[in-house]
């Protein structure tokens, strides 16, 4: 029989350090603490400094493929929103987005439910909505900014846009006191900076996965065209610290910080072995021709 090579088992190795990495901050929490960064506390002031009874918008414009980075950030920012008692009304830009949505506000609602079993408990149509999908982009915002009622007619149970009684007061998106958009990619949040924001002034804040948030950093300006922004797994982490509460992100931080030294210590050690192979090779030669 005949034996896998040492690249081969060097790579099981590799994998198998990996699972234990992963897995063993998650049974065994290490206790690892987040410190919140101005960005996200940008979005959590935001949310914070406005009264009880407003209509707002969060935007689920991502699909399942980014969910355990995003969904930790849905979660936070309408459990903010409710505790405030914020009006949330649930859109998305894109086909799964009222999924996810839905997965989000049962999350949220079991849990305050368990944290305080004799709080009023929320009514759908009264304290929040799910719009549901609409494709378009910035052209559907731009609708929004006309009538609400004729981009979304009815929520995605069917039922009528002018009989859901929350919805009574919202008109256009002018009426919206601030939209957080959860993006994955396009559409998404820079079609809500661009239109909500340049064209309506309605604040805009943002959460998007960790490799795209530097690109929405030049939005974070004194002109205010993005009101905070969350980045990854971490900023959802940060929200949860904020609130008070330790959620999804905040166990997820263990196995996700020990992982990436996990990595980097790994190409420190592979770097190393290949400059000394390097060097041996070098001395062989020198002696075979010396």
């Amino acid at each position: 029989m005949k034996k896998p090579d040492k690249t081969v088992i060097e790579r099981r190795i590799v994998f198998l350090l990996l699972v234990l990495a992963v897995a063993l901050p998650i049974i065994l929490p290490l206790g690892l603490k987040t410190q919140s960064t101005p960005l996200t506390e940008q979005v959590y002031d935001l949310v914070n400094s406005l009264p009880a009874g407003v209509p707002v918008i969060i935007s689920f414009d991502y699909d399942p493929s980014t969910i355990t980075e995003l969904q930790p950030m849905a979660e936070a920012v309408i459990e903010h929103a409710w505790r405030k008692g914020h009006k949330v009304i649930a859109t998305a830009m894109w086909p799964q987005g009222p999924q996810v949505a839905e997965m989000a506000f049962n999350v949220v609602q079991a849990r305050m439910e368990e944290k305080d079993p004799n709080a009023r408990k929320l009514m759908y149509g009264v304290d929040y909505v799910n719009l549901g999908y609409k494709p378009g982009g910035m052209v559907t915002i731009q609708g929004m900014g006309r009538s609400m009622e004729a981009i979304f007619p009815t929520d995605i149970t069917g039922l009528k846009y002018n009989k859901i009684p929350m919805l009574s007061p919202v008109r256009t998106l002018k009426d919206i006191r601030y939209v957080i958009s959860l993006s994955a990619g396009d559409p998404g949040l820079r079609d809500w900076i661009m239109t909500a924001n340049g064209k309506f002034n309605i604040p805009v804040a943002g959460g998007t996965t960790a490799v795209s948030a530097p690109g929405f950093l030049p939005y974070v300006n004194d002109q205010k065209q993005l009101h905070g922004l969350m980045g990854g797994l971490k900023a959802a982490a940060e929200y949860e610290l904020l609130l008070g509460y330790e959620g999804t992100a905040s166990l997820g931080m263990n196995p996700q910080s020990v992982a990436h030294v996990l990595i980097l210590a790994l190409i420190l050690f592979g770097n190393i072995r290949a400059w000394k192979k390097r060097k041996a090779d070098k001395l062989a030669q020198e002696a075979k021709h010396g």
